[in-house]
């Protein structure tokens, strides 16, 4: 890229707000638009099942600052609806067209829906966003009677353990044996407990079987014959990359945008993948192309794709990082480091502490209540799974990480459920 240059960034979230950060920080003086189909400039989406949700909070509170001068030009509240690979050109809605020199796609995922659901009606809700939260929380003043959320994972335990500080009965849907499962036994067993000991209902095992609507509420029949009343659900069921505008575009789609090691996307010239959306081989791991959603992966994807798209594809590099997660549910933290999803088995390398295992070699860590063990624990899988030659880890020094300390901490202060009352 060089003076005069347009680079055109695809979502206005934590990847596409910190790569052009870093573009700033390398020297590029051309043109950069970000376009985001949100109204609102990049926020911390962690913040919406918890703190927002339980109105301690304002959206305001929850807006992401810059730390370099960006001189971007923003489109809010714009999706695009096409790409042009070829003629290079992303376009927008009324068919306007922008020419790029360079383009960074960072348009993330969308919730997943629940076949069957009356999404119609606005009592059944997703939470993604801060106008998810809004509504959503609208609708619980409505009423007092019980909430549920759909889905025992992260984003369902976290408005589970919301609605209980709230004082909201809230009942937790899961076809998992238990809460967090995929994160082994003794984690979910925890989880279990922590949800039990704030009085929380769990329905695991279970799907819904049959929506039963009124006037004020809703019925759940599920299929281990329990019925649920409610004045509210939320649908928490995973995500799917946000890839309909990309049809047609020559890239290749499945399961987000395959990229090579270097996040620059299969079978496209000057353009580069970050955050969710990008499906790319770790080569800390293995080199099967994977997405990976957190959010510091959203944060250090998003500088490795500037970095490598103003280095040009012949000398970038590939992109290596270890991820790592963290959720507070109630007053306790769970903690992830590695690739726990490619475990094959399990162990517990301490109290509340649980390893993932591929081929006899640790790949992950998951840590309930135990930071101290996280910190020991992500340095073993450091040293275990080392840096391939000529990579990066998306650290490199800038004026931005100098105040950033990298966005973990940022993570990290966030006060839990409790700190938040």
């Amino acid at each position: 890229m060089s003076e005069g240059d347009r680079i055109v960034i695809v979502g206005a979230g934590a990847a596409g707000l910190r790569a052009a950060e870093r573009l700033r920080e390398l020297g590029f003086d051309g043109e950069v638009l970000i376009i985001g189909e949100e109204a609102r400039r990049p926020y911390h989406r962690p913040m919406v099942s918890k703190q927002l949700v339980m109105g301690t909070v304002r959206p305001l509170d929850t807006y992401l600052k810059p730390y370099v001068e960006l001189d971007a030009h923003w489109r809010l509240g714009t999706r695009a609806t096409r790409l042009d690979t070829g003629g290079r050109v992303v376009y927008l809605p009324g068919g306007e067209e922008l020419w790029y020199d360079g383009l960074i796609i960072a348009t993330g995922v969308v919730p997943r829906h629940l076949p069957g659901a009356p999404r119609h009606d606005p009592r059944v809700r997703v939470l993604r966003t801060v106008e998810d939260a809004i509504m959503l929380r609208r609708t619980l003043v409505e009423s007092t009677k019980p909430a549920v959320v759909i889905g025992s994972g992260l984003i369902g335990c976290e408005f589970a353990a919301s609605m209980r500080y709230l004082g909201r009965d809230v009942t937790l849907v899961g076809h998992a044996k238990a809460p967090l499962y995929r994160f082994g036994p003794h984690i979910a067993e925890a989880v279990t407990k922590v949800h039990r000991s704030h009085r929380a209902n769990l329905a695991m095992n279970s799907e819904v079987r049959h929506w039963i609507s009124t006037k004020d509420t809703f019925g759940l029949h599920l299929t281990n014959n329990q019925l649920v009343v409610a004045s509210c659900v939320v649908l928490a069921i995973g995500s799917t990359p946000a890839v309909d505008w990309m049809h047609g575009s020559g890239l290749v789609l499945d399961d987000g945008v395959l990229c090579e090691s270097t996040l620059f996307a299969a079978q496209a010239e000057d353009v580069v993948v970050a955050g969710d959306v990008a499906r790319w081989p770790n080569l800390r791991f293995d080199d099967v192309p994977r997405r990976v959603e957190h959010w510091l992966n959203a944060v250090e994807s998003g500088r490795a794709a500037a970095e490598n798209l103003l280095a040009g594809r012949t000398a970038a590099v590939p992109f290596t990082p270890l991820p790592r997660a963290w959720s507070a549910i109630y007053d306790v933290r769970l903690q992830m480091a590695g690739m726990p999803s490619l475990g094959e088995d399990t162990v517990e390398l301490a109290d509340n502490v649980t390893g993932f295992l591929k081929g006899g070699r640790l790949v992950g860590v998951c840590t309930w209540d135990r930071p101290r063990s996280m910190l020991h624990w992500r340095a073993e899988l450091e040293r275990s799974l080392p840096v391939p030659a000529r990579t990066t880890t998306a650290t490199v020094p800038g004026p931005a990480v100098d105040r950033l300390l990298d966005d973990e901490v940022e993570q990290l202060a966030m006060p839990s459920l409790e700190e938040s009352r």
